[in-house]
């Protein structure tokens, strides 16, 4: 009963009309920055932070916690209809969201993630107000043994990603690490394969790659394909939402599965949405009954990512209120926010600083609240885009997404990388080679070798450390399960063939 009122506290303070103003515009911040390639939550949290400094504590962190849940919707619009990821979570949305747009199913694909992302959120925010202090203990139990054993789960679902050969799939994985570890060793401090280029240190930002792959080899592969240029029609209405609640209501499962999955990675420091939306995707497909369509168009792959992306955001703030651990790097800029501010995290917050922290829990419900109405309102809009004749939007995307790599670094070189990583897109298309695993193993691959090898420093090079703390073994076991079931699979349906061979003789 204390948590329902200090609830109602908290959303005393949130509908205040100045606080519902500043959430409106977060919100309305978030969503632009979400939209566009190379900004992304961390950056727009970062670049607005200094507005904060004019605004009581409460109001501040309601306004930056707005841009993110305004970013988690955003980050799906480019993806779903540009096939250019917004965000790093939104990756694994484009595998059907883009298919479902160019079908002229895009307003189903935008519902698709909206709406699942928001109810997902919900129940995160309701685990996060009455279980905040017991999961964020039970999350220091998570060390870098036991974080690389769920990035290593991560991986193990999306084996066979991409469909067709494995070991293309394995090779492009390959090249992904490779480019991972670019840059300079965060051991050692050292350069690693930057070929004496200091402008190589910085290394190859997921944002760049995934332009130039995805966005101009699309491009590149579409304008060879498609001799008559003609643009794709798509239409918003009721059905459109009447599909995406029945897609809910028959992945039932798979949706509390990825919103849960998408709760807990967030609460764990340093993880985030990213891993969350891969893990979710690939599990959701490992479990379909019909896993053979994902990556073709199908709402529940859109489903199965925005529900972990958005659970994971409001999970990834849990530990910074409540332990001053960030659960990923938009809520590690937060986390300076309340420093500026002069608030020092930890379980006092929640008896010294009640007004900041219910009405941070309020602002959450709020905002999303906001995000997924502003989206749902626009939605018609977001659709038009793709009637725009494609002579007309094919160099406005080509446009945009120059300046999207440009403002990672502000560099020309991060331009000619996506000009030449399109080029690599069109013939790894021509050439039958899945791009998923490639990216996978390029958003992931920094913080899954952190891990791996903070944990063979605490073990003194042994592996051991990963079978013995039963966490760490328990996520590693169906890991390799994951691993091998395809193959295991296959010799269980050739054991099924040889038993009903009629017997010789």
């Amino acid at each position: 009963m204390e948590s329902l009122a200090n609830l109602a506290y908290g959303f005393d303070l949130a509908f205040s009309p100045y606080n519902l103003f500043v959430a409106g515009i977060g919100v309305l911040f978030g969503v632009i920055i979400g939209i566009l390639p190379g900004l992304g939550g961390t950056s727009g949290v970062a670049i607005l932070l200094p507005l904060t400094f004019v605004m009581p504590p409460s109001s501040a962190i309601v306004f930056l916690s707005c841009i993110y849940w305004g970013a988690l919707f955003g980050g799906a619009i480019t993806s779903i209809l540009f096939n250019i990821p917004g965000e790093p979570w939104s990756v694994a949305t484009m595998f059907d969201g883009h298919p479902m747009a160019t079908s002229g199913r895009a307003g189903q694909a935008l519902g698709s993630a909206f709406v699942p992302g928001f109810f997902s959120a919900l129940i995160a925010v309701l685990l996060f107000t009455f279980f905040a202090p017991p999961l964020a203990d039970f999350a220091l139990r998570f060390g870098p043994p036991e974080n690389f054993a769920v990035l290593l789960l991560a991986f193990s679902t999306f084996t066979g990603l991409g469909g067709g050969s494995p070991a293309k799939a394995f090779a492009v994985t390959a090249i992904g690490f490779m480019l991972a570890t670019v840059g300079l060793d965060f051991v050692t401090g050292r350069p690693r394969l930057t070929f004496g280029s200091i402008t190589m240190l910085s290394g190859f930002s997921f944002i760049t790659v995934s332009i130039g792959l995805f966005g101009i080899g699309e491009i590149l592969y579409s304008a060879e394909e498609t001799l008559e240029i003609k643009g794709v029609r798509a239409r918003v209405g009721l059905k459109d939402f009447t599909v995406v609640l029945q897609t809910i209501w028959r992945n039932i499962a798979s949706f509390f599965t990825g919103t849960l999955l998408g709760f807990w990675i967030g609460i764990m420091p340093g993880t985030g949405a990213t891993p969350a939306s891969f893990l979710s995707y690939g599990l959701a497909k490992k479990l379909s009954r019909h896993p053979e369509k994902f990556g073709t168009g199908i709402p529940e792959g859109v489903m199965a990512t925005e529900t972990a992306a958005h659970a994971a955001g409001i999970g990834a703030l849990l530990p910074m209120i409540t332990l001053g651990i960030p659960g990923s790097p938009t809520a590690a800029v937060i986390l300076g926010g309340l420093y500026i501010w002069g608030l020092l995290p930890g379980p006092q917050l929640f008896t010294e600083q009640k007004e900041f922290v219910w009405g941070l829990i309020a602002s959450m419900y709020i905002g999303n609240a906001m995000g997924v109405l502003l989206c749902l309102f626009l939605v018609p809009f977001f659709a038009a885009i793709m009637r725009i004749p494609s002579p007309i939007l094919t160099p406005i995307i080509v446009l945009l997404s120059l300046i999207g790599a440009y403002a990672v670094n502000n560099s020309t070189f991060d331009i000619w990388l996506v000009l030449i990583f399109g080029l690599i897109g069109y013939v790894f298309k021509k050439l039958n080679y899945p791009l998923a695993p490639l990216v996978v193993a390029l958003v992931l691959g920094d913080i899954t070798e952190e891990v791996l090898r903070q944990s063979l420093i605490l073990s003194n090079g042994s592996i051991s450390i990963f079978f013995t703390r039963p966490i760490a073994a328990f996520f590693v076991a169906i890991a390799v399960t994951l691993f091998f079931l395809p193959a295991l699979a296959r010799f269980w349906r050739w054991i099924e063939g040889k038993s009903l061979l009629p017997a010789k003789g």
